[in-house]
């Protein structure tokens, strides 16, 4: 039996086949291609989202961007915009925009800068430029906390990874806040509303050294413009708009930070430093906390050694726009990509084990992209929202795939006939006196080969019951080896095979006759 590969135009032996088989198995659909996200609106769950709560126009611009964690099979999406609406969308049935909102409602008198989930889902918070964190019952959107104690507009939230009722906040005012909404400082301003306090700050986190003791004009607050907690639930990280670096805190003891990024350095042009620190918008990091980016306002994403953050920078990424602090970053829920807004009205998509190529480009919106967020358990969806005052809801097209599926083998059957072999048994036993003494032995074994071949149903008596098999062959050549001679010359002539018009019973003389 014989195979032919169409693909490769030779023909191989059906075992080679299966050998090869065991060493390069067969290749199956890979991992979907980022390539193939779209949000038109054709594949299921994708399209854009508009928010227009008032009836005005245009409409307020999207600020702030979150999936849900635990909730509504993760297809919940919540949107803050800057006239202080909180909008929850079920992006499963995106396509249907009248019916996809689920909840709305108005959190703040001001802009709503960030917005984070807790307390499994069930919970959420949100961060304004009033100078206040809300916390939310979202069954009901009802505030059931408010959180007083930052001077400046509240940019960035983060919950603790394993504590829900812990999280941290950064603002304006350079300051990092710490909070307990189990704490029992806490006092109720009537209602179901409790007044919170934080419970522990770090003043002036991200000014440089050298100026701490320098007076500030007002209006010259050093932000902190990202805050993240770490897998290991004991570091957090934080971000600033003016010194470039990310320092890592040790939230039993906040004196000082552990551990920090290098400072970036000035740009040298023939021996003259030129240009500026650039601050950083956003950070990210991969499930296991092993690598932490940092998307910086010089349109670069650094990525940095989670565990040792000191050594400085081991990769980064180019290719977009950051005009702006609102322009964010993600990581994929397997850590393979990056996701990144832009000011040049796209989105970008970088494979982080190359960091070299080209990014994916996600073109659709008409404004400067800012949040992004990836669904916490699908590689195939992610959100972004933009100036343009949408929110577009991206997921896969089908059949796009990073390897396709090769066609399988092809295998052709042949017939393949043996050629006829004749023994001269007596001329072998007669020319070797040393094999006379299995004389005896060969004819019994003649007998059995001049059985006739039974057809299916006949009862076998004696000894045509005699199970012949390979192994038969092989012992007739023990006892009696065919050596090349002279009378040897005589087989040629015997091996003919019996004419159809016989009517005897066929016997495997027929087929390897025996003289």
């Amino acid at each position: 039996m014989y195979y032919s590969d169409k693909d490769h135009g030779s023909s191989s032996s059906l075992f080679q086949a299966l050998r090869m088989r065991e060493l390069q198995p067969f290749k199956v659909k890979g991992r979907p291609s980022v390539r193939g996200l779209s949000s038109d609106g054709e594949c299921a769950g994708s399209g854009v989202l508009t928010l227009d709560h008032t009836g005005s126009f245009p409409p307020a611009p999207p600020l702030a961007i979150s999936y849900a964690k635990k909730r509504g099979e993760l297809n919940l999406l919540a949107v803050a915009d800057e006239e202080g609406y909180v909008s929850i969308f079920n992006t499963a049935i995106v396509w249907l925009a009248e019916n996809c909102q689920w909840k709305v409602w108005m959190a703040h008198m001001n802009a709503i800068f960030d917005v984070s989930w807790m307390r499994d889902d069930t919970h959420m918070l949100t961060a304004s430029g009033d100078q206040m964190i809300k916390l939310w019952n979202v069954e009901a959107c009802v505030s059931v906390g408010v959180m007083k104690g930052h001077s400046g507009s509240v940019k960035s939230l983060c919950v603790h990874p394993s504590h829900q009722d812990l999280f941290v906040s950064g603002s304006r005012d350079g300051s990092v806040a710490f909070w307990d909404v189990r704490s029992s400082d806490s006092s109720s301003t009537g209602g179901h509303e409790h007044a919170y306090r934080p419970v522990a700050t770090i003043k002036d986190t991200h000014v440089p050294h050298r100026s701490k003791h320098v007076r500030r004009r007002k209006g010259g607050m050093h932000s902190v413009t990202a805050v993240l907690y770490q897998q290991d639930e004991r570091v957090l990280a934080t971000a600033g708009a003016v010194d470039g670096v990310v320092k890592f805190w040790d939230t039993r003891s906040l004196k000082c930070p552990v551990a920090q990024t290098p400072v970036p350095q000035s740009e040298l042009h023939e021996g003259i430093k030129v240009g500026r620190v650039h601050g950083i918008s956003g950070l990210s990091q991969d499930p296991t906390s092993s690598r932490i980016i940092a998307s910086c306002t010089d349109s670069k994403i650094y990525m940095y050694n989670g565990a040792h953050p000191e050594k400085g920078v081991i990769s980064s990424f180019s290719g977009h726009v950051v005009g702006s602090f609102y322009v964010k970053v993600a990581f994929s829920p397997d850590g393979g990509h990056i996701l990144s807004g832009s000011s040049n009205e796209d989105a970008y998509i970088w494979q982080v084990d190359r960091p070299r190529d080209a990014p994916v480009v996600l073109k659709g919106h008409t404004g400067e992209v800012t949040a992004v967020d990836w669904c916490p358990t699908s590689f195939c969806k992610i959100a972004t929202c933009s100036d343009d005052c949408t929110i577009r809801v991206w997921t896969m097209k089908e059949m796009q795939f990073v390897h396709q599926q090769e066609s399988p083998i092809v295998c052709h059957r042949h017939r393949i006939s043996a050629h006829p072999i004749s023994l001269d048994l007596s001329t072998s036993v007669r020319n070797y006196p040393e094999n006379q003494q299995s004389t005896e032995n060969l004819n019994a074994v003649k007998k059995v080969w001049d059985q006739p071949i039974l057809a299916m149903g006949e009862k076998a008596t004696g000894l045509e019951g005699f199970q012949r098999s390979p192994l038969m062959e092989r012992k007739v050549n023990t006892l009696c080896p065919v050596h090349t001679s002279d009378s040897s010359k005589a087989m040629t002539s015997v091996g003919e095979r019996p004419s159809k018009s016989s009517k005897r019973l066929r016997t495997l003389r027929d087929y390897f006759p025996i003289n």
